[in-house]
């Protein structure tokens, strides 16, 4: 499958152009991954940001928040900064985790230091981002943004939402049940821990193991909010690669699309 030369990031700032599109090479396995981003169908600008680097192994999905333009810019920065980092460091013998934590680290300094003036005051965006490591895939997340595994026919979500809403489930104010609740209308976006809003940040991680033919999705939650997990899976098994974020953010977009929308697929091949 031919593709284009080059990898990039979209932004509040234009596309940030990287080597390599398409296909990657770890140590035990190869994947190709495909993105895709929309302002959705109410907001004129695109607080979403994504970027990868396919020489390095690493996918970035970020979905900003802020008065103004400031969302547009901490997802930019983010993604820049992650994929800047990253690659930086890949000569260094350090853990992939190691590195991955590194650049939310040095991501969050940066956005956190662009929200000192009054025009970005108060920014911040969340962040998944994936890492190949062999025959593994270390993720790290921040914020609501999501990543799914697709492996033996099963689809299954790997991070946790640092949301409102899911502290109260964890928490057991709230069950699962009527986290849908009319109450709880306008709380859905509300997140618990995001890049840029402080000094420090608290990432989670996550390690799993790649086969062929193992999928992984990071969204937004544009999409997810739409979307159920159960219809991710029946629209991605009825879609062509290079057709499924469009046809996931197609479905996001017919509910409603509040919201920006934006998502990147891997997909695991033979080696």
């Amino acid at each position: 499958m031919k593709r284009p030369a080059a990898a990039a990031v979209f932004g509040a700032t234009g596309w940030f152009v990287y080597r390599e599109f398409g296909s990657i090479s770890q140590v035990m396995m190869t994947a190709t991954a495909a993105a895709l981003t929309s302002t959705g169908r109410v907001r004129s600008s695109n607080e979403d940001a994504f970027g990868y680097e396919a020489e390095h192994g690493i996918y970035v999905v970020c979905d900003g928040m802020g008065g103004m333009a400031s969302g547009e810019v901490a997802s930019s920065l983010a993604v820049a900064a992650i994929l800047k980092s990253f690659a930086a460091s890949a000569a260094s013998g350090v853990p992939v985790s190691s590195r991955l934590l590194h650049a939310i680290t040095i991501a969050n300094l940066d956005v956190w230091e662009h929200s000192q003036t009054p025009a970005n005051d108060g920014m911040g965006t969340t962040v998944v981002a994936a890492a190949l490591d062999g025959d593994k895939l270390i993720l790290g997340n921040v914020g609501d943004s999501r990543a799914y595994i697709i492996q033996d026919g099963k689809y299954t979500q790997l991070t946790v939402d640092h949301s409102y809403i899911n502290e109260l489930i964890r928490n057991g104010t709230l069950t699962l049940e009527n986290a849908n609740s009319a109450d709880l209308k306008g709380m859905e976006s509300i997140i618990t821990r995001a890049v840029g809003v402080a000094a420090d940040v608290q990432p989670d991680f996550f390690s799993v193991d790649l086969t062929p033919g193992t999928g992984i999705l990071l969204a937004t939650d544009g999409l997810t909010r739409y979307v159920e997990q159960d219809e991710i899976s029946t629209i991605l098994n009825a879609s062509t690669f290079d057709s499924a974020c469009a046809n996931l953010i197609n479905v996001a977009k017919e509910r409603g699309g509040q919201d920006n929308v934006t998502c990147i697929l891997l997909l695991v091949l033979p080696s």
